[in-house]
């Protein structure tokens, strides 16, 4: 029988991260569940095997936390074999408005936060042969309106990720993202909420809807899983088909 495999969802207590988090425990995974906020992955946890399941609560931009982290992860299932790079926030604001406090956040957080938890990790990678699958974004990908530090962020997220991906190949350690649009999660509530903006979304979507992020957290599991077991450096975007398109109107 194959031994159980571990993986670590950073950000595992709601929206892409508590899906993704689901999604490996009924795959058969030990799940362990990292954020800031400890009720929360308790609230998650608890829906989830005791046995395959660990809570640790932590912060990503804080090297100490990561740190305890993966000893903790190590001590209770002695391996890493998937890291999933999901922690992240969003401040909207143009150039001259968005606070120093602000943009400081979004990189400590959405990029440092993955420079800590990939330095912590990487000799258990290494040893599995396992996988990195960071959450960038389709605002990795090309630039939004009143969303300039966040696009800085994640467009850092997508680079990493490829040039992660050229290093650690030669150790049999794959890395690839997914860049999701606007999925059903806490974070674009303010969106999703406002029926104006939410119009103006789903006309560049064309599939006219958000994501669930059920669908992110099965596009993350593809890639940790040995069906992508030669797919490294990928950006791949889950967003209805709107980056199909060349930035032209729809005049539908």
């Amino acid at each position: 029988m194959a031994e159980t495999k571990t993986v670590i969802v950073t950000g595992a207590g709601s929206g892409i991260g508590e899906a993704t988090a689901r999604r490996f425990s009924a795959d058969g995974w030990n799940v362990v569940l990292n954020g800031r906020t400890r009720d929360k992955l308790e609230a998650v946890a608890k829906d989830l095997p005791d046995d395959r399941t660990l809570v640790v609560d932590g912060d990503v931009s804080n090297a100490n936390d990561v740190s305890h982290l993966i000893a903790q992860t190590t001590d209770r299932f002695g391996a890493i074999d998937c890291l999933v790079n999901n922690a992240g926030v969003a401040q909207m604001g143009e150039p001259g408005d968005l606070t120093l406090e602000q943009f400081q956040m979004m990189m400590d957080i959405n990029v440092t936060g993955i420079f800590n938890t990939v330095n912590a990790a990487l000799p258990q990678l290494k040893t599995a042969k396992g996988s990195i699958v960071n959450t960038s974004s389709v605002s990795g990908l090309g630039g939004d309106w009143q969303m300039f530090g966040y696009n800085t962020s994640k467009g850092a997220v997508s680079n990493m990720t490829r040039a992660m991906a050229l290093d650690l190949g030669k150790h049999g350690v794959r890395v690839n993202a997914v860049a999701p649009s606007v999925t059903r999660t806490q974070m674009s509530e303010g969106i999703r909420e406002d029926e104006d903006k939410l119009a103006k979304v789903k006309n560049r979507i064309p599939m006219k809807r958000a994501a669930e992020p059920e669908e992110i957290a099965s596009v993350i599991a593809f890639l940790a899983g040995p069906d992508a077991g030669f797919v490294n450096g990928v950006i791949l975007p889950v967003d209805g088909g709107l980056t199909a398109s060349n930035g032209q109107p729809n005049f539908d």
